[in-house]
């Protein structure tokens, strides 16, 4: 019997571990499915929508996979909205590697 390493499977390869998403409109449909996505392949996940209710929802389905999710209440349409969000996205995180 060997102590042999599994060989990796194809979505070993797509993990996303240790990196951080930023996904706006990732308070319902496709921006949520999309955002749970990326939380499932090991992502942290920061959601903005310009409805606070459904992104601190959206934070918590993040959360309850097991890795770090932010909720950020943000128009996109208003610069200074977006570097809000960017200075908050990166305080929590440290960096935004997708967005």
């Amino acid at each position: 019997m060997t102590d042999a390493v599994p060989p990796a499977t194809v979505v070993d390869h797509f993990r996303l571990d240790g990196h951080t998403a930023l996904i706006t409109g990732g308070g319902r449909g496709i921006g949520r499915t999309i955002a749970l996505a990326y939380a499932g392949a090991g992502a942290n996940v920061v959601v903005a929508a310009r409805s606070q209710d459904q992104v601190q929802a959206v934070a918590g389905e993040i959360e309850a996979l097991g890795v770090g999710g932010l909720g950020l209440a943000a128009d996109v349409s208003d610069p200074l909205a977006v570097e809000a969000m960017a200075a908050a996205a990166q305080g929590r995180f440290g960096s935004v590697d997708i967005l």
